[in-house]
């Protein structure tokens, strides 16, 4: 049987089972900066929070089941940022290598543009080998590299920062 994966918008409905995705990252691993689980009541809060900033919060089902989603938010809060967001894709361990994260980053990437966004910005705890080669083969190149910046597991980690343009724009909109 061939199973079939489809993206879609992120609904309240979808908390439970992103946070089932997300805690997996936040307990086990230093990709989130986050050291307690998210509950799904939070989660919708979260989602419902990059709607009402009329950003993008994206998922990807395969058949029933939800192994990934993809979301920007604002890079920062003053007006003259409003052209960039920062990223975020998390996918379900059982499917990581099978192509779900560039899929659901090209989708988010394509309703960014579709938005008029002009930059994108993905943070990365390092070491993660395979969110740079994610980033980098999707375009994005590295801009900076923050040391120490947070403590998870009683060590300190750094953070790489990646960007990519999504459009030449010329002058005020």
């Amino acid at each position: 049987m061939i199973s079939t994966r489809t993206i879609r918008p992120a609904t309240a409905a979808d908390a439970e089972r992103i946070c089932a995705i997300y805690n997996h990252y936040v307990a086990t691993t230093t990709i989130s900066f986050e050291e307690e689980p998210v509950a799904p009541a939070d989660m919708v809060l979260r989602i419902a929070g990059v709607a009402e900033a009329n950003l993008p919060w994206l998922v990807m089902c395969e058949d029933d089941k939800l192994i990934g989603y993809a979301y920007a938010t604002k890079w920062r809060v003053r007006a003259a940022y409003r052209f960039a967001v920062e990223s975020s894709v998390y996918v379900d361990p059982d499917y990581a290598g099978k192509a779900a994260g560039t899929a659901l980053y090209e989708a988010l990437l394509t309703e960014l543009r579709r938005r008029g966004l002009h930059l994108v910005i993905g943070g990365i705890a390092q070491p993660n080998e395979a969110s740079v080669r994610l980033h980098e083969r999707l375009g994005f190149r590295k801009v900076a590299h923050f040391s120490e910046v947070g403590l998870k597991f009683g060590r300190w980690i750094d953070v790489g920062y990646w960007q990519l343009k999504l459009e030449d724009m010329q002058g005020p909109r």
